[in-house]
C-alpha cells in the first residue's frame, strides 16, 4: 500500500479519520538514530505507526519498534506531541488521515535489526548524516527537537 504525505498544501484532501499514533526516536549506545526507509513512501522515517484498543502509547511505540525493525527498546522520555492539522496522509482505499504522534526518546536494549514488510532498508545514522536522508518535514521537526536535548517536550 503507497500513501502520500502532504503538508501545508492547500490542494490536499480533507480528512476523514483521525488516528493516535506513536513514534521512537531510538538510539544505541554510540549515539545513532535508527531510522527506517518506509515501504510505503520510499522516505526515511522514524519506527512508529498506529494505536491499537489494547495499547498503551508507550507500548505502542515498543510493539512498532519491535515489528518494523526487530529491535527491543525501552522508552526514556517524551520528544514531543505533533498534532499539526496542515498534515494529512491520504491512503489508496480512500482514508485520509490526521494523525495524532506522539514521539519518544528510546534506547536499544536487544533484538536483532531485521527490515520488516514495512520497511525498504534499516539504518543507524549519526545525527551528523541526518540531513542527508529523504524524509517529510515532520519527521525532520520530530528529529530536530530529539537533537535539540530539550528539557520539556515539545507540544504542538
Amino acid at each position: 500500500m503507497t500513501r502520500t504525505e502532504y503538508y501545508d498544501d492547500p490542494h490536499a484532501p480533507q480528512p476523514n479519520s483521525l488516528v493516535v499514533a506513536a513514534s521512537a526516536v531510538v538510539t544505541d549506545d554510540q549515539g545513532r538514530v535508527l531510522m527506517q526507509r518506509r515501504a510505503d513512501s520510499g522516505l526515511w522515517a522514524l519506527p512508529g505507526g498506529g494505536m491499537e484498543l489494547s495499547d498503551t502509547l508507550p507500548g505502542t511505540a515498543v510493539r512498532e519498534v519491535k515489528e518494523e525493525t526487530g529491535l527491543d527498546v525501552e522508552i526514556t522520555g517524551l520528544v514531543g506531541t505533533y498534532t499539526d492539522p496542515r498534515h494529512v496522509i491520504a491512503y489508496p482505499d480512500g482514508e485520509v488521515r490526521r494523525q495524532f504522534n506522539v514521539c519518544f526518546r528510546a534506547r536499544l536494549v536487544g533484538g536483532t535489526l531485521t527490515v520488516s514488510d514495512e520497511s525498504l532498508a534499516l539504518r543507524w545514522v549519526t545525527p551528523a548524516d541526518l540531513d542527508a536522508l529523504e524524509m517529510h518535514p515532520t519527521q525532520r521537526l520530530r528529529l530536530s527537537h530529539f537533537l535539540e536535548g530539550r528539557d520539556a517536550p515539545y507540544l504542538g
